[in-house]
């Protein structure tokens, strides 16, 4: 129990730590442009790189996992609501992870 609150401390702190430090440092309004702009792209760039590397393993098999991706990459340029890409998306993994051993065969 004392380690699991202790965890949770502790990952109270450094939440607080990454969400109060940005204000003690940066108390004027930031007119740089380049520094806006890296800013800016942070939370994209951090987000793509958790989740690209996430999507490519969490399936038994990499080419399913691609198939998936594609299907997803595709339905999300077409522009179509969110719950289709990911239902359509996990349906394309779901499949290629079945149809692929039997192609190989």
């Amino acid at each position: 129990m004392t380690k699991t609150m202790i965890s949770i401390g502790v990952m109270a702190l450094t939440t607080y730590l990454i969400r109060m430090i940005p204000f003690t440092f940066f108390q004027r309004k930031i007119k740089n442009r380049f520094i806006k702009s890296i800013l800016y792209y942070i939370p994209y760039a951090v987000l793509s790189a958790m989740t690209i590397p996430s999507i490519f393993y969490a399936t038994q098999d990499v080419p399913s996992a691609i198939a998936g991706t594609v299907v997803a990459v595709l339905l999300a340029y077409l522009e179509l609501p969110l719950i289709v890409v990911a239902l359509s998306a996990s349906a394309a993994a779901y499949l290629a992870m079945l149809l692929i051993p039997l192609l190989l065969k």
